[in-house]
């Protein structure tokens, strides 16, 4: 990759990454112990789709970072930390994988919203257990594997379905516009 390929990619990353936490203050709905249904994650799939899934993981890891820290992140812990904001989003990015295929835009979303809730399962089952019994939706949990499939699947099933639906809509103006 060329100096001046190498700046415009890092470059459109900053944009997707900045355009992301602006969209991060813009929710729908926020759940008590963290999660909210938005969509920060259209524009960093739309940067993993251009750009592959190694750039798309960067941009991830380095949104999630942020999103913890400036844009009112809930966290027990470093461990949380780690998984449900850096590791989460870093996850996202591997929508990229997908990106040479059709409908790589729509599909690398499904892929990325999939990815970014294992890594939330596995903070539930093995983090937010502390919180055992839970009590969510008007249910009480004693099995963190379960209570974490509900809750985290509550807020990411809608998330994954925006992103899918969004990303479809803006896949064709999306390669007419960039030429990909």
């Amino acid at each position: 990759m060329k100096q001046h390929e190498k700046l415009l990619t890092v470059l459109e990353g900053a944009l997707c990454i900045a355009l992301a936490y602006a969209l991060s203050f813009f929710k729908f709905k926020i759940w008590p112990d963290g999660g909210s249904i938005d969509i920060v994650m259209v524009p960093l799939l739309i940067y993993a789709w251009r750009r592959g899934a190694g750039w798309g993981v960067i941009a991830g890891l380095i949104f999630g970072t942020i999103k913890c820290f400036f844009a009112g992140g809930f966290a027990w812990g470093w461990q949380s930390i780690l998984l449900d904001y850096v590791v989460a989003y870093g996850a996202v990015g591997l929508g990229g994988l997908l990106r040479n295929g059709k409908h790589g835009l729509p599909l690398g979303a499904l892929l990325g919203s999939v990815c970014r809730f294992i890594v939330h399962f596995i903070s539930g089952v093995t983090i937010y257990k502390i919180l055992e019994p839970t009590e969510f939706a008007g249910k009480t949990f004693s099995n963190p594997a379960l209570y974490s499939a509900v809750y985290n699947g509550s807020y990411m099933l809608v998330n994954l379905i925006l992103a899918v639906v969004l990303c479809a809509l803006l896949e064709k103006p999306m390669e007419k516009l960039l030429k990909k």
